[in-house]
């Protein structure tokens, strides 16, 4: 039918047959031909490269998942084949659904790294910076900087070679840490080395990129959920877009029941607990704490949808000492986040802090005065919630407050199917 268009009555009366064929080859198949709109799928696939953000690799993520997305088995909003719109390209995320099968569908979050404002102000930076005034080969002009040629020069990724650059994860970053960024890089054919031989030329500026605007990809593949980590699982990228699985937004729990808001609020401390003390001996703290940074899943789980604030220190190599502390390491890789401020240095990182602004700006939604006088939440939780809030104290009086926040809202905890990673275990045992 878009082929077509109106056809004008007093052109087309008495049409039929033969004679229809011969108007159509004379008049409508030309018209198609010098017209490229009339194309609908050549022109959604250019939109779609545009809109995946293809056309500015290898200034990009990676293209891990491009396939899932051309066979259509990633679909977002209305976006159900090639003749129909894509959303809006002006949103930063969308909520999504991804299939192996085409029978079996999950959902998934689908993100660029940053607002695509953001982007666009970065890339005329990159610009800029070469001297260009309006548009340029953005790909080029990084290859070209002295950050850049470092890495082409190193198959180990080493603490001077990410110094300036913005994300909280690389304020003290130890070789360890970094070795573990290159063994767990999922945009490259073969993962499991902490060398980058086998890295192209191309793989090395899509990992810079993406360190030097976020850090989420990077850190839901060195984390796995699978490993037991609190993080969503990393399906892949697409150009500028990347897809990781999808939870419930942790503010839909506001409006529940005490006995499951108790649960969230037990996870998030428990979860903020592991991230400080684990097997691996890395430190993950939070720089900040907002709601939109969790959600929780099917069976209940819990998990740090955002983590591009987290920063991590290696409690066991310790901190990574500059030779000149003083230097400047800026270039134009620094400011292409959301953020060109760096955040503090490692050094002044409290043991309790992801504690102190957990307690003050997300469990208040889950716990209030309220539930002492309406439900059966005991007084002390609010007490003792309002210490671990208060930097005043010392870090031991705000462990101790957790300490009793997490044995109060234990026993308030529901234990039914619908909690599926702690049930049938904890109709057996407390400690589940």
């Amino acid at each position: 039918m878009a082929l077509r268009g109106p056809e004008p009555r007093q052109a087309t009366e008495g049409l039929s047959g033969p004679r229809l064929i011969v108007w159509f080859l004379c008049f409508a198949l030309p018209l198609v031909a010098s017209n490229p709109s009339l194309e609908p799928e050549a022109k959604s696939y250019s939109f779609r490269r545009h809109f995946l953000g293809l056309d500015k690799c290898n200034a990009c993520v990676g293209t891990s998942i491009c396939k899932k997305f051309l066979k259509e088995q990633i679909r977002f909003e209305r976006w159900l084949s090639s003749q129909q719109n894509l959303p809006s390209a002006n949103r930063t995320f969308y909520e999504g659904n991804y299939t192996d099968d085409s029978e079996s569908w999950r959902p998934v979050v689908l993100s660029r790294l940053v607002s695509p404002h953001l982007h666009d102000l970065a890339d005329k930076s990159i610009c800029k910076s070469a001297g260009k005034r309006k548009s340029c080969s953005i790909e080029a002009v990084l290859r070209a900087t002295q950050r850049f040629q470092n890495w082409t020069h190193s198959n180990l990724l080493l603490p001077s070679m990410v110094q300036g650059l913005a994300p909280p994860m690389l304020r003290c970053p130890s070789q360890r840490l970094l070795d573990r960024i290159v063994r767990r890089y999922f945009e490259v054919a073969d993962v499991g080395s902490v060398q980058m031989k086998h890295f192209t030329t191309k793989d090395r500026l899509r990992l810079l990129y993406t360190l030097a605007v976020n850090q989420q990809p990077l850190i839901l593949q060195m984390f796995p959920g699978t490993e037991g980590w609190p993080f969503p699982r990393y399906h892949g990228s697409c150009g500028r877009l990347m897809v990781w699985a999808g939870s419930r937004p942790l503010k839909k729990l506001y409006s529940s029941p005490l006995a499951q808001r108790a649960d969230a609020a037990y996870q998030l401390l428990h979860i903020t607990q592991s991230l400080a003390s684990n097997s691996l001996r890395f430190n993950l703290y939070y720089t900040t704490a907002s709601e939109d940074m969790f959600g929780t899943v099917e069976d209940g789980r819990l998990l740090i949808m955002d983590a591009s604030t987290i920063g991590i220190i290696d409690l066991q190599e310790g901190f990574h000492s500059e030779e000149n502390p003083q230097a400047n390491h800026s270039d134009i890789f620094s400011c292409l986040g959301s953020s060109c401020q760096q955040t503090l240095p490692c050094e002044s990182v409290r043991s309790s802090q992801s504690f102190i602004l957990l307690c003050r700006h997300v469990l208040p939604k889950l716990l209030s005065p309220a539930d002492v006088r309406s439900a059966r939440l005991p007084k002390k939780a609010i007490m003792e919630l309002a210490v671990c809030a208060d930097h005043s104290q010392s870090d031991q009086r705000i462990f101790k407050a957790v300490q009793t926040l997490q044995d109060t809202l234990q026993a308030l905890r529901p234990c039914s199917n619908d909690y599926g990673y702690r049930y049938p275990e904890c109709k057996y045992s407390d400690k589940f």
